[in-house]
Order: C-alpha cells, then structure tokens, then sequence
C-alpha cells in the first residue's frame, strides 16, 4: 500500500562483498557479469540484481522473523506448487547439485529466483481487475497444496498486536515535532482508531469469522509485490507473509490495496475516500476464479476498516514514524479514511452484491 515507497529511503540492510561471493558461489548462474543493488521492497531484506551470461536473477536475504528454515521450505514448496499449475511467478533457482532452494549461511536465509521484466502498478482498471483475478486464482489453486507444516493463524484480525501498538503510540509519537503540544489531540486520534478496531472486530465475528474454512492465504497482496506488463499480472512476487486464515481476510485486504488514494509525501494532503470502482474491479475479477459469498461480502468494510489500521499502527508504535512521514500526521490521515469507510461502508456492500 502506501508504507512500500515511503520507507524506500530509510536505512537499508545491505550485503557485504563476502557474502555475496559466498552465496552466489553455491547457484550456478553461469559467468557473473555485474550485480546492481536492489532498493524496492522491505529495507530489512536486502535484495540484488545478478546479471550473468545466462540472464537476470534476484538474490534475496530473508529478514529476521520471516527467515525460519520450515516458514521458508513452506513458502518455496507453495510456489514450486503454483508454478506447475500455470500461475504467474519468479521461478524459484536450485543450488548447485542439488534440489534445495535455499542457501543457510551465517544464520541468514538466501533465495534466488530468475527475474521477471515488467513494470509497477500504473492504477489501471485492467491492472486492479487482474490482480483481483490473480488472487481468487491463488486461492483456488493452493487449496490443493498438502504439507505437514501449517503456517501462523495469526493475521489481523482481532489481534492483541493491534491494541498493543495503539496503546504504544502515545509514547512512541509523542516525541515528534507534530505532536508537541498536542497530546491530547493525539490521544483522541488514538482512541478513535482503538474503538473503530473494535467495532470492526465485533461485526466481524458475529457474522460467524471463526466458525469459517481456513487455507493458505497471502497476507500481502499489494501493488508493490506484483510486476504487470500489459495491464495484465506478470508475476506474483513475494510469499513471505503466508498465514492459515479465511481467504476473505486477502480479498478485503486486496481490494484496499488496490483502492487507496494516496497523493504527496504530506499525509495531510491525501484524500478519505477510496476508489469505490477499483474495488468493485477487483472483486469482479476475484470472482471470476473463486466465488464469494453474501457472508464475506458483509464483513468487507469491517475487515478493510481492521486491515487499514493494523498496517499503519505497527511501524508508528515500534518508530515513531510511518516511513519518512511524522506518525501523527499519518495516524490523523488513517482517521480520515476510517471514518470514510464508517459513513460508506453499507454503500460498498450494495454496490458489490449480485446484481
């Protein structure tokens, strides 16, 4: 969503010569001709472009947290999966003599994958449409994956994570230029996103979230981790976020994505609303793979309302900050657009049920 470009300037992780001499010796990409630093994507996993006689790669250390050895053979076996049912992604490179794809090294977790030419997310109505597209073809797809291993339960959704980080931020925020002398604005802010959570939660539940069927979902199904030629999906190109969830927790967490209306570094600037037609875009193609029910239509507003807040509270708690932009500006902007969705969201629901 917004935070991916917002944070391409902050500190990065980065690899030193060794390390990539020792990593990239174990794949046998052919004579290496240059490698070219890669500064999209999380700045906790350092990535570089390896150009070789036989092509582009990408080589990627995984960031702490989301480097467990069986998180990541999960997260390889996924895609090999995907790939040989047709679905669009990086092909995932073995190591030399050998069918492992993955390389340990120094506590680290390496991966590399051929690299798919194509460009970022351009807003178009084709672009949303085949996303969503894309998505309901994932979830039917690895339905039909079996693995001893099962991934985090743990989403979003009515989590303690969310109310810790909202209880956090006054702390957090409160060191910042924009908040000084405004606290109690800053505690209200807070309070309002605690209780719009919790309101979305309950309505969540209570249309029966926890009695719902579970499978591999994404968990990070945004702009900023697809490449698109053509207005078309060209790859899918990040899997490192897998949870067991209900798969409507990606559909309402897709179709906000690919609906924000962002604008310029100043939060302040940005507009409440979302982009009620690129939503209904992306259900429209959803649907074309995985029908929807009544049910998970209901609970949209409240799970995007849920989702919204969740990916902005985490990094102010933790810094300060959302990316470069002051944490309080950011927070009063997420209040906006949660209101927005408050006022709108009956309006949503109407205009995605069958006609």
């Amino acid at each position: 969503m917004f935070g991916k470009s917002a944070v391409a300037n902050q500190f990065r992780a980065d690899f030193s010569p060794q390390e990539l001499a020792t990593v990239l010796a174990r794949y046998d990409l052919g004579s290496i001709q240059h490698v070219e630093r890669q500064l999209k994507g999380s700045r906790r996993s350092p990535k570089a472009i390896i150009m070789s006689d036989r092509g582009r790669f990408l080589l990627k250390r995984r960031a702490h947290g989301r480097d467990h050895p069986l998180k990541v053979a999960y997260a390889h076996g996924i895609q090999q999966y995907l790939g040989r049912q047709g679905f669009p992604l990086p092909r995932l490179i073995p190591v030399r003599k050998g069918d492992d794809t993955m390389v340990i090294h120094n506590g680290h977790i390496y991966e590399v994958f051929e690299y798919v030419h194509g460009e970022g997310y351009h807003r178009l109505v084709s672009e949303t449409f085949d996303a969503g597209r894309v998505l309901g073809m994932f979830h039917r797809l690895v339905r039909g994956y079996d693995s001893d291993w099962v991934p985090s339960r743990r989403g979003y959704h009515d989590t303690d994570i969310v109310r810790e980080c909202l209880s956090s931020i006054p702390m957090s925020v409160g060191k910042n230029d924009s908040a000084f002398g405004r606290e109690t604005e800053l505690l209200t802010t807070v309070n309002i996103l605690y209780d719009a959570y919790e309101t979305a939660v309950e309505k969540v539940n209570e249309a029966g979230f926890r009695e719902w069927s579970t499978q591999t979902v994404h968990s990070d199904w945004h702009p900023g981790n697809m490449v698109f030629l053509n207005g078309h999906v060209a790859a899918v190109i990040d899997y490192d976020s897998l949870h067991m969830l209900p798969p409507v927790t990606d559909v309402a967490n897709g179709a906000l994505q690919f609906s924000i209306i962002g604008g310029p570094t100043d939060p302040r600037e940005w507009p409440p609303e979302l982009d009620l037609e690129r939503v209904r875009r992306f259900l429209m193609g959803y649907e074309l793979e995985t029908p929807y029910t009544p049910e998970q239509i209901q609970v949209l507003p409240s799970l995007m309302t849920e989702a919204l807040i969740a990916e902005a509270v985490a990094p102010i708690a933790a810094t300060g900050s959302f990316g470069r932009m002051e944490g309080f500006r950011f927070l009063q902007m997420i209040c906006r657009k949660v209101g927005w969705l408050q006022e709108n969201g009956e309006r949503l629901i109407a205009m995605l049920q069958p006609r």
